[in-house]
C-alpha cells in the first residue's frame, strides 16, 4: 500500500496505531492458534456458529450436549476414548479462547474502520485497500472452520494443506496491516531508500520469501506432527537428508504428507534464512542506507539467530508446548522485521 498524502499528519498518526494495534491482535490469535494445536485441542468444538456461538456453553446440561458432540469425533474415538468431563473442558476452552479472540479481532477492525469512514478520514483508495483486508479477515474465519472440519469426519487431525493456507493467511493479513501502518507513519510520498539503490532491497525480498516459505514448511511439519521424529540435529536418524524423505508415490507428494521430508524442508529452508539474513545484516555495512535500514537488518538476523535456536531447542525437547508456542510466535517477529527491512528499502513515490 503506497502513501496517502490527502490525509493529515494527525489521521495518518491514528489510522497507523489502530492498524498496529489489529496486527498485535493477529499476533495474538497466531500464537493463541499454536497453543490451541500443540495443546490437541482444536477439534475440542465441533460446531462454528459464527454469530450465536460466542457463549460458551454456561450449565452442567449444555457442557454434556457439547462433550457428547465432540464424543462423536474420530480424535475422540482413536484418542481420547475415555476422557473425562473435567479433561474435555480444558481442551474446549483453548479452542474457545481462540475463537473468542477471533470475533474480539474482527470489532477491533470493524468499528475504528466505520468511525474513519463515517468521519472521511479515508482516502478512496485507502478505504478500499482496508477494506479488502477486512474481507480477507472474514475469509480467515471461514478457513480456520474448514480446516477444523477436515479433522472431524474420517480422520483425526486437520489437514496439513488447510492449516499451511489458514497459517499462510494469517502472516498475510499481519504483513498487510504492518506495511500499511508503517506507510502511515513515513513522510507523506516518499520512501527511505536513496534512488538506484535496487540490490539490497532485492536482498531484503529474498530473505522475506524465504522466511515465509520456511513457516509454510513449518505449518506442514505441524499438521504432519513431524516435530516428535527425528528429535536430533543437524544429523537426522544419522544422516543429513533422511533415507525415508522419497518414500511416498509420486515423489513430489513427499514435502507435503511425509514428515521426514517435511521436518527436512524445514530444517534446510530455516537454516537457508539464517544464513541469508546474517549475509544481509553484514553487506549492508558501507551502503548509502538509512541508518533505521541498517538497524532494521541486524534486528532481522539477531531474530533469525533466536528463532533458529528456539526451533533447535524445541525439536530436542520433544516439542513441549511453551517451547513450541515461543517458536511460533518468533516466526511472527523474524517475518515482521522482514518486512519492515524491505518497506524501509521502498523507492520514493510522487507526492
Amino acid at each position: 500500500m503506497g502513501q496517502v498524502p490527502a490525509m493529515t499528519t494527525r489521521s495518518r498518526r491514528h489510522v497507523a496505531i489502530w492498524l498496529l494495534a489489529v496486527a498485535l491482535l493477529v499476533c495474538a490469535m497466531v500464537a493463541l492458534g499454536g497453543v490451541t494445536r500443540l495443546t490437541g485441542s482444536g477439534l475440542s468444538m465441533t460446531e462454528w456458529k459464527p454469530v450465536t456461538g460466542w457463549l460458551p456453553p454456561l450449565d452442567l446440561a449444555e457442557w454434556n450436549a457439547a462433550f457428547d458432540r465432540y464424543r462423536q469425533s474420530p480424535e475422540y474415538r482413536d484418542f481420547n476414548r475415555g476422557m473425562s468431563l473435567d479433561e474435555f473442558r480444558t481442551i474446549f476452552w483453548y479452542e474457545y479462547a481462540h475463537r473468542l479472540l477471533g470475533r474480539v479481532l474482527g470489532l477491533a477492525f470493524m468499528a475504528p474502520f466505520g468511525w474513519f469512514l463515517v468521519t472521511r478520514q479515508l482516502p478512496r483508495r485507502l478505504a478500499l485497500w482496508l477494506a479488502f483486508i477486512l474481507v480477507l479477515g472474514g475469509l480467515q474465519g471461514v478457513l480456520g472452520w474448514f480446516m477444523v472440519a477436515s479433522g472431524l469426519v474420517d480422520r483425526p487431525s486437520v489437514s496439513p494443506f488447510r492449516l499451511a493456507m489458514h497459517l499462510a493467511l494469517a502472516f498475510a493479513i499481519l504483513g498487510m496491516l504492518v506495511w500499511t501502518a508503517a506507510s502511515m507513519l513515513g513522510d507523506p510520498g516518499y520512501g527511505s531508500a536513496e534512488p538506484g539503490v535496487r540490490a539490497p532491497r532485492r536482498r531484503a525480498l529474498r530473505i522475506l520469501a524465504l522466511v515465509s516459505l520456511t513457516i509454510v514448511a513449518g505449518a506442514f511439519v505441524a499438521g504432519l506432527d513431524a516435530g516428535l521424529y527425528y528429535n536430533t540435529f543437524p544429523l537426522m536418524d544419522g544422516r543429513l537428508v533422511p533415507a525415508s524423505w522419497a518414500d511416498m508415490e509420486p515423489w513430489w507428494i513427499n514435502p507435503f504428507l511425509n514428515p521426514a521430508a517435511a521436518q527436512f524442508n524445514h530444517r534446510f529452508l530455516a537454516v537457508l534464512t539464517l544464513v541469508a539474513a546474517l549475509l544481509m545484516w553484514r553487506s549492508f555495512h558501507g551502503l548509502p542506507l538509512m541508518a533505521r535500514t541498517r538497524h532494521l537488518a541486524a534486528s532481522a538476523a539477531l531474530a533469525a539467530v533466536v528463532q533458529a535456536g528456539l526451533g533447535i531447542a524445541t525439536l530436542l525437547a520433544y516439542v513441549p508446548v511453551w517451547l513450541g508456542a515461543l517458536h511460533q510466535a518468533g516466526a511472527l517477529v523474524v517475518f515482521t522485521l522482514a518486512l519492515l527491512v524491505v518497506h524501509s528499502l521502498r523507492q520514493r513515490v510522487t507526492p
